[in-house]
């Protein structure tokens, strides 16, 4: 960092009195803090993060200099080195009217050296991640996710308990492998035994959990939440009752193998979705239109199951489908696999959680394998003229929201979501305002992803600038 950027920071954290997802504060005046949680909350997040030595947050974000600029740095790096893996940050050192201020810059490591804890403590106490602008313990599961990835392991191919040989020897199988014999001759011309263990289906001869999913007559039997979950709620919110009282218009529990599933799931979605009659000007043809795109419904859901975490730290977890009025939620557990990010999602070829389900789904005419599915599901919604899907990656949960206001794009552009914040706090808002006008994400996303970066920018204004956590606190689209 150049020192002339060091000071304009300096000077925007002040003015905002407020730190961020990416910028940690510490006053470090009668010597050098603890920061082993932040090394490790910003060595796991995409973009690293900033610390920023000298600024007293508890005495309103005023200057009050480091005690030694030198010794800090050093001790700084000491702690670096207690890191696995070892953090190298980048630090500054200049003066802010006469105060010594010191920055630490903190770059992302790599996915698959993740995550990066502090030594004393171990993986599952000593790993944080960032949350707004504070650094959060991860969980059990979110420690066991990067492991999953970094030693390549395959939760699919778990031995069942339970099971035997017998419960996959179905007419599923016998079906399958009639595909199978068509799709890839080579393989199916191999000893049966042999089929099922380099397919995954069997370990040793005993069954896998890709091989229950797929095969058993009721796989639940071993995994009961290994399902989906489907509901329609009559309001906007989990809780809105209809004029009746009842909570929900449609509550059922889809079970089966994962075919069995992927088809009832879309027949769910189909039956509570409202049909259009259009009559084309032209031709005077009639075409119904469902509420949604039917092969964006069937791609999320499929996606669901495909590439939902199977381990057992998520095995009581199943996948939900909650259709409201105005929009559809889908939520698989587990949640990015990989190098896969929010931003790269449907543009790169992804890492595969369960890549022997992938290509039994495949065989069974389900997907084509082919990551196209993401790309399918937003060209599907621009040909219904309906919002962008809206995808989330949080805490072990993978989200896809589709809207159902259909907007005709040539006379009424779909505006982004920063710039209806913008047109909301036209007049002054609360969180809770926020919260609740954009319920399709989360209050939390929604602040620490929309609304603080825009006060960062300026754009939106505090009512309570000199107390930018108050619970009283409205924002208020800046006027120019």
């Amino acid at each position: 960092m150049l020192i002339e950027e060091l000071e304009s920071l300096v000077k925007k954290v002040q003015a905002l009195k407020s730190e961020s997802n990416q910028i940690e504060l510490k006053a470090a005046c009668q010597g050098a803090p603890k920061i082993y949680d932040t090394l490790s909350s910003f060595s796991n997040q995409t973009g690293g993060g900033i610390i920023l030595f000298g600024i007293d947050e508890q005495s309103n974000y005023q200057l009050c200099g480091v005690y030694d600029a030198a010794d800090l740095q050093k001790k700084v790096s000491e702690q670096c080195l207690q890191m696995d893996p070892p953090v190298r940050a980048l630090c500054t050192a200049t003066k802010v009217d006469g105060k010594a201020v010191v920055s630490a810059e903190i770059q992302e490591i790599e996915m698959a050296r993740r995550p990066c804890y502090y030594k004393g403590k171990g993986p599952n106490q000593g790993s944080y991640i960032r949350v707004g602008d504070a650094d959060r313990k991860m969980t059990e599961y979110e420690v066991y996710s990067y492991e999953a990835y970094r030693k390549k392991i395959q939760d699919e191919l778990r031995i069942v308990d339970r099971a035997t040989q017998a419960d996959i020897q179905t007419r599923y199988l016998d079906d399958y492998l009639v595909r199978l014999s068509v799709a890839k001759p080579n393989l199916a011309a191999l000893p049966k035994e042999r089929q099922l263990q380099l397919q995954g289906f069997c370990v040793n001869g005993e069954p896998t959990l890709a091989g229950i999913e797929l095969f058993s007559d009721y796989p639940q039997s071993f995994f009961p939440r290994l399902c989906i979950t489907a509901v329609v709620v009559p309001g906007t919110e989990m809780g809105d009752t209809g004029d009746n009282g009842a909570r929900f218009i449609d509550n059922t529990t889809i079970e089966g193998t994962l075919p069995q599933m992927l088809a009832g799931a879309i027949s769910f979605v189909r039956r509570n979705m409202s049909v259009q009659t259009i009559i084309d000007r032209n031709t005077g043809e009639r075409k119904d239109r469902t509420e949604y795109p039917v092969m964006a419904v069937r791609e999320i859901l499929l996606n669901a199951l495909i590439h939902r975490d199977y381990s057992i730290h998520t095995e009581t977890a199943p996948i939900t489908v909650v259709m409201y009025r105005n929009r559809m939620v889908v939520e698989n557990p587990g949640g990015l696999y990989g190098r896969l990010t929010i931003d790269t999602l449907g543009t790169v070829s992804a890492d595969t959680r369960n890549p022997f389900i992938a290509g039994a789904m495949e065989i069974e005419n389900e997907t084509e394998n082919r990551f196209s599915g993401i790309p399918t599901i937003r060209k599907e919604m621009k040909a219904y003229h309906l919002p962008e899907p809206v995808f989330e990656n949080e805490r072990g949960t993978f989200r896809v929201i589709l809207y159902n206001s259909a907007l005709d794009i040539k006379e009424k552009p779909t505006r982004s979501l920063e710039e209806a914040i913008l047109h909301f706090c036209c007049q002054p808002r609360t969180r809770e305002d926020l919260a609740q006008e954009f319920s399709h994400i989360t209050k939390t996303y929604l602040m620490t992803g929309y609304v603080n970066p825009l006060v960062e920018r300026g754009m939106l204004l505090l009512s309570l600038p000199d107390k930018p956590r108050s619970r009283h606190q409205q924002f208020t689209t800046r006027t120019l």
